[in-house]
């Protein structure tokens, strides 16, 4: 499936109310005509890292051609855990989950009020988009020829040692080793894919089971040993060896060099534990829950600093270059180690290998537009 069919795949269609009848429906949605847009546009407001310059809806391209109700499904979500800014139009945002996009714009520009997005110091620019996803792998439940890679649970030593051991130490002593068995989760086929099944934070496995059945599962994140994140890209980039440091690059070259793959392994001396959560059809839908604490949604979630921008907000998202042209409504729902700063985001991309290769190639310039209530 192609990650535009995957995208389009992700909007939940609800059913219409029994009798008609909408709870709540007693207090009317503002008019879907909110007029021209010609009230006083109001004070920038500062954050903490990002200051917010009040503009007309008719500066977001792409506005009036966005499919909105694709991305309603994400604001939906966000209402599970709303901020205090948001919160109040919650029950309106459920209400409108099937309208038109029409209908949607019309509200938005009835109740918020949209705000670019501007470094606090410093002269207004573009800013970075990169992409992330969740990895798609194939995994068994015990180790077998073909399948001698863990992940791991946990293990129950954990809180006992801070940090805990390294990469390294985890592979090589003793005591380490102890200390893990009988944690393991699942095998998969390549240490590699098990590094970037850590570094994601949470990926699916299609694990084949003792019995021989098969099923897949989520490996959400669950705990780290406490040890520094080191880029194994940027590892091998200072060892002059790559100077592609995409995931398609860098397996390109462990391929030629296996020689050199335990040294790359061991570049990064942190390690994330994970747990097993079953996934429901419609829990397949969406992604692993983000720093907000909902469920992402493909093509409509974003990584930021919510040192810029809370979590939950609507976003006006702009892009333009070598891999997509995206003007799009998405919800700012995660965070992430690198992503600090105003103009800075993540685009989740959704699982498998097309949204992984969509990741491994998105850095884009990016425009940034906070969509605030009035």
């Amino acid at each position: 499936m192609t990650i535009a069919a995957t995208l389009a795949s992700c909007v939940v269609q609800r059913p219409p109310p029994e009798n008609g009848f909408v709870p709540g429906a007693e207090t009317p949605l503002p008019p879907t005509d909110a007029g021209p847009d010609t009230a006083p546009l109001g004070p920038v407001i500062a954050r903490v890292r990002s200051r917010w310059v009040p503009v007309r809806w008719a500066e977001l391209p792409g506005f009036e051609q966005d499919n909105t109700a694709e991305a309603w499904n994400a604001w939906i979500k966000s209402c599970e855990r709303p901020g205090p800014d948001f919160a109040r139009l919650c029950s309106e945002v459920r209400r409108l989950s099937l309208a038109t996009p029409g209908e949607q714009r019309g509200w938005m520009r009835a109740r918020l009020r949209p705000y670019r997005v501007e470094p606090l110091d410093g002269p207004a620019g573009d800013g970075l988009l990169t992409s992330y996803f969740e990895p798609l792998y194939d995994a068994a439940r015990q180790p077998r020829p073909g399948f001698g890679a863990p992940v791991y649970r946990p293990p129950p030593t954990l809180g006992q040692r801070r940090p805990w051991y390294t990469r390294q130490e985890a592979d090589t002593l003793p005591e380490a080793r102890a200390q893990l068995a009988g944690s393991e989760l699942a095998w998969l086929a390549d240490p590699v894919d098990a590094m970037i099944l850590q570094i994601q934070g949470s990926g699916r496995v299609r694990v084949i089971e003792n019995d021989g059945s098969q099923r897949t599962v989520r490996l959400a994140y669950a705990a780290t040993n406490d040890q520094p994140y080191r880029s194994p890209g940027k590892w091998l980039l200072s060892q002059g060896a790559i100077g592609d440091s995409t995931w398609l690059g860098i397996k390109s070259w462990l391929a030629a060099n296996p020689q050199r793959v335990q040294d790359f392994l061991w570049s990064n001396p942190r390690m994330v534990f994970f747990s097993e959560e079953d996934l429901s059809p419609l829990e397949a839908q969406f992604g692993p829950r983000g720093a907000q604490g909902v469920a992402l949604t493909p093509g409509r979630s974003i990584a930021v600093d919510p040192q810029s921008i809370p979590y939950g907000t609507p976003v006006w998202l702009a892009s333009s270059g070598p891999v997509a042209r995206l003007q799009r409504l998405v919800l700012a729902q995660d965070t992430g180690n690198a992503i600090t700063g105003a103009l800075r985001a993540d685009y989740f991309a959704g699982w498998g290998a097309e949204a992984g290769d969509f990741a491994a190639r998105m850095k884009q310039p990016l425009r940034l537009w906070v969509l605030w209530p009035k």
